[in-house]
């Protein structure tokens, strides 16, 4: 029996989670409408699942990223009119980030040009094998959240 230190099966479980991370990323952006990066695409699918307003802070938190890298990608999704970020009318030191009807537009556009190609993934995978391994992929994040 290996060590916590040399486990080839952890080392291998990570290499594949970090080359599928790389390649999913790769696809993701070559996919994306032309300007739009994996950050910006992700924080319009975040806003439009919440339905609701956030903070940068608050999002900075959700997509564990500093809040410096965060307001650089709100930056840019303001100057391009997808997102309205507004003061906190009772907190003058907080500002909140809601979707604009563009940045909705956008982000349709990002799913209707990456839904066919993670669809066909998908199929040719198998449904039933992407069922079985969701579980242990969310257990695998949970467990590098908490550390």
């Amino acid at each position: 029996m290996s060590s916590p230190e040399t486990d080839p099966l952890a080392a291998t479980l990570f290499a594949e989670v970090f080359m599928a991370d790389q390649l999913a990323r790769n696809v993701v952006s070559r996919a994306l409408p032309k300007g739009m990066e994996i950050s910006h695409f992700s924080v319009l699918n975040h806003l439009a699942h919440i339905g609701e307003e956030r903070t940068p802070a608050q999002l900075a938190a959700s997509f564990h990223v500093t809040r410096g890298a965060m307001t650089n990608t709100l930056a840019k999704l303001e100057w391009a009119g997808h997102v309205h970020i507004r003061p906190d009318w009772d907190d003058a030191r907080r500002k909140w980030v809601s979707l604009s009807p563009s940045g909705r537009r956008a982000r349709d556009a990002a799913l209707a040009s990456l839904m066919p190609i993670i669809g066909g993934i998908v199929r040719d995978l198998g449904p039933e094998k992407v069922r079985a391994t969701l579980p242990v992929l969310r257990e695998l994040r949970a467990r590098l959240e908490e550390s």
